[in-house]
């Protein structure tokens, strides 16, 4: 029944909806934008955790600060680089195996359930694990490519630059990759099977039915896949700190932000230091998320 005028909930209704949705935002308000608020207010002074009394105002010289410490700089790159490739080959890899996982054929549900495996270990028990399976001594990785003769003698992965990231990225892509599989195969099932006999009719092979058809359909669903992954990975810590503890050029921001806020800024003035650092990477993660709905034109509303 459409509303009338005299109807006393069709002037209304706006603020019934704002009332209903006030609680939503007080409670977003108390547990992101408050802490985010007092972080900006703590990165505007240079002060110790045990000293507040003690913190003096510096205004945006930590900012500064950290564009000057070749630490934070290289950190920065470390960051970058993980994301690009933990994520680029995840997504790569999610969109074929949720290609292959949508179509038809005997025990789909097991494999499906046994893709999510490497998803539901806790990281850290992952990390744990990986990190056993690189020892140049005991390790089963260097077992196995000495056995294949493909190495002459153990190498120790994590202790050099050249293989300690990649070897990480491989660990992040192997836990993580059946996240974006999930993502991706949720959205191949809401493809209509017509879209797919109209481009059948047409003459399309299976790549042209794949660029015409699924992807533009599932560009949504990527382009939501890769936010959350991007953020999750400009935020990596514990893989990174569980097998390397930052060593052999590893260390990403977050480890840094870590390290200066509980080891340092304690005791020492670096607390604003690092409250600036979280800061920082709030706004680059900001700007990649950003940048992701930009690209994929991904509709919000």
């Amino acid at each position: 029944m459409s509303k009338t005028k005299n109807d006393p909930l069709h002037k209304s209704d706006p603020y019934y909806a704002l009332i209903f949705i006030i609680p939503t935002l007080a409670v977003i308000a108390f547990v992101a934008f408050w802490p985010l608020a007092q972080t900006f207010y703590n990165s505007l002074y240079k002060s110790a955790l045990m000293f507040p009394q003690n913190k003096i105002f510096v205004g945006l010289s930590n900012y500064g600060a950290l564009w000057q410490d070749p630490r934070f700089v290289n950190d920065l790159w470390n960051t970058i680089r993980f994301t690009a490739w933990s994520v680029g080959i995840e997504t790569v890899l999610g969109v074929l195996v949720a290609l292959m996982l949508n179509k038809k054929f005997k025990l789909r549900g097991l494999v499906r359930a046994a893709v999510l495996v490497p998803w539901a270990i806790p990281t850290v028990v992952s990390s744990e694990m990986w990190r056993w399976m690189y020892n140049d001594n005991y390790g089963v990785i260097n077992s196995i490519l000495m056995s294949l003769h493909v190495i002459k003698q153990p190498i120790v992965f994590l202790a050099f630059p050249s293989t300690a990231m990649p070897a990480i990225i491989s660990v992040d892509v192997w836990k993580t990759t059946p996240f974006m599989v999930l993502l991706i195969l949720a959205g191949l099932q809401l493809i209509p099977e017509e879209l797919y006999e109209a481009a059948r009719i047409d003459g399309a092979n299976a790549w042209q039915r794949f660029w015409s058809v699924t992807f533009p359909m599932i560009r949504p669903t990527i382009g939501i896949a890769l936010i959350f992954r991007s953020l999750d990975a400009m935020r990596v810590f514990d893989i990174v700190f569980i097998m390397t503890k930052g060593a052999a050029n590893t260390e990403t921001l977050s480890v840094y932000n870590q390290w200066t806020l509980f080891t340092r800024g304690f005791i020492q003035p670096y607390f604003g230091y690092g409250s600036a650092m979280s800061v920082m990477i709030f706004l680059i993660i900001g700007i990649l998320a950003i940048f992701y709905v930009k690209m994929m034109k991904i509709r919000l509303d």
